[in-house]
């Protein structure tokens, strides 16, 4: 899918949160820049606003984010008692917002019933159950953005709050994330006039590649390292992974993985790389990232999962070898998609 131009924010959205007074902001497991500096700007947006706000993630932020302004303000204790305190100290919840993910399951929480629910997010695949316990929702979905920063930057923008360096820095990292720093395809003229303002504001590129790149501990090298030794490539399908094992003799934990997914897709012949991490003994988190128009989101759906058509994600269980055979199998199908439709296009 092409990168949509973003239009102007729902007036229902803007003036809900207008009339809101005590909000709570969510964002996806094991979450990276476009989650966490979205959830921070919008977060940082609204208290402008004399919002009472709390953000919550189920996973701590990892190390190489922790340069993000109010990275500190994420909560991770257990959700419900979390919202039993707000509650009890502030009064009641207008509504829980979810940021870059659009089910409270992919954020690892439950909506309780009679809170609203906001929704913001620009993934492919829409999972918003009809059955949930939610009373209301007002939705923004935008598959096909280029980042969900994108969005909350016409959000604050809609709120008439002014811009600042904090917002910027969160925003820039955000939208940096998921255009692969400006080298993805969905990087639009629009994308860089947005970028352009937020550097105007004081971001320095420099700085945030540094610290999203040139900032590894050993630990981490040194699983990648492992991780790369498991490298298998067929029919331009490259399978990589890393074990809880892994992860002990390397004093790491998932945070250090991110990205991981992205190294064999270097190699010039490989189309879809596939990235298995071990989460319980017989249970595997599978990252997909692919080149020209293998949609990897469509194969994550096969798995219950989702994301975007170049990448996207699932949680699967089962014997690792088997687990490879299945994903290859749905990987291949997706290729002879692929080239039965260039033929048509010819």
């Amino acid at each position: 899918m092409t990168a949509v131009k973003v239009k102007e924010p729902p007036e229902e959205l803007v003036n809900f949160l207008i009339g809101s007074k005590n909000l709570v902001l969510v964002t996806h497991i094991n979450p990276e820049g476009d989650a966490l500096g979205s959830t921070l700007a919008l977060g940082i947006a609204l208290e402008r606003l004399g919002k009472k706000i709390t953000l919550f993630d189920r996973d701590r932020v990892p190390e190489f984010y922790r340069f993000l302004p109010g990275w500190q303000r994420f909560s991770n204790s257990d959700f419900k008692v979390l919202l039993n305190d707000i509650k009890n100290s502030i009064g009641i919840i207008d509504a829980i917002v979810l940021l870059d993910c659009n089910t409270p399951e992919r954020a690892g929480i439950e909506v309780p019933e009679g809170v609203p629910l906001v929704v913001i997010d620009h993934h492919e695949t829409e999972r918003l159950a009809v059955s949930s316990p939610v009373s209301s929702t007002v939705k923004w979905i935008v598959p096909g953005a280029p980042a969900t920063g994108v969005l909350i930057y016409y959000l604050i923008r809609a709120l008439n709050i002014k811009m600042d360096y904090e917002i910027a820095l969160n925003l820039y990292t955000a939208i940096a994330i998921d255009t692969g720093t400006f080298r993805y395809s969905n990087t639009t003229p629009e994308v860089l006039q947005i970028a352009a303002e937020l550097l105007s504001l004081g971001v320095r590129p420099e700085m945030v590649s540094e610290a999203l790149y040139d900032s590894w501990t050993r630990g981490r090298f040194r699983l990648l390292i492992k991780c790369l030794n498991t490298l298998e490539i067929d029919s331009g399908i490259a399978i990589t992974y890393v074990t809880e094992e892994d992860f002990k003799k390397t004093g790491t934990s998932s945070e250090d993985t991110e990205n991981f997914s992205n190294f064999p897709r270097m190699i010039r012949d490989v189309k879809v790389s596939v990235f298995l991490r071990q989460t319980d003994p017989d249970k595997w988190k599978a990252s997909l990232r692919s080149k020209g128009d293998i949609n990897v989101a469509k194969i994550a759906e096969v798995f219950g999962g989702g994301g975007h058509k170049n990448a996207a994600g699932f949680i699967i269980e089962g014997r690792l070898e088997d687990i490879k055979r299945l994903i290859a199998e749905e990987v291949k199908k997706a290729m002879i998609e692929e080239v039965a439709g260039e033929e048509v296009k010819s």
